[in-house]
């Protein structure tokens, strides 16, 4: 009779803890590009279209009706976490040339010797 109850309590007790060995399993989910600092970094003023591409990566978004402008979405949710991570950067362009960049991640003023002495 014990090993029936005990049999019966586990399954009832293992919900109680942070511990649960019947959780369901989440996986990490990662949408969109990510961009780093130090790829912002590498932006300059008078880049081309084809340079961006190549340091950043094809954008998530285009827009047809505002071709001069590039979105970079990042998003990511940790597994077993209600924390998410969100980025946005805005590369925009005239005469298909860098012209500014907005966003969460935006190139520093840092002069470069401070960098590197980091």
């Amino acid at each position: 009779m014990r090993r029936v109850c005990l049999a019966l309590a586990f399954p009832l007790l293992a919900g109680c803890g942070s511990f649960n060995p019947f959780s369901v399993y989440r996986m990490e989910v990662q949408q969109g590009n990510y961009v780093s600092q130090e790829m912002v970094d590498q932006l300059k003023p008078g880049m081309t279209r084809d340079q961006v591409r190549f340091v950043l990566g094809t954008p998530l978004l285009t827009d047809i009706f505002h071709d001069n402008r590039w979105d970079y979405v990042y998003r990511r949710r940790r597994a077993n976490s209600r924390e998410t991570e969100e980025r946005r950067l805005s590369v925009f362009f005239a005469d298909d040339k860098l012209l500014r960049v907005e966003g969460d991640v935006v190139a520093g003023d840092v002069p470069t010797d401070v960098k590197a002495a980091k």
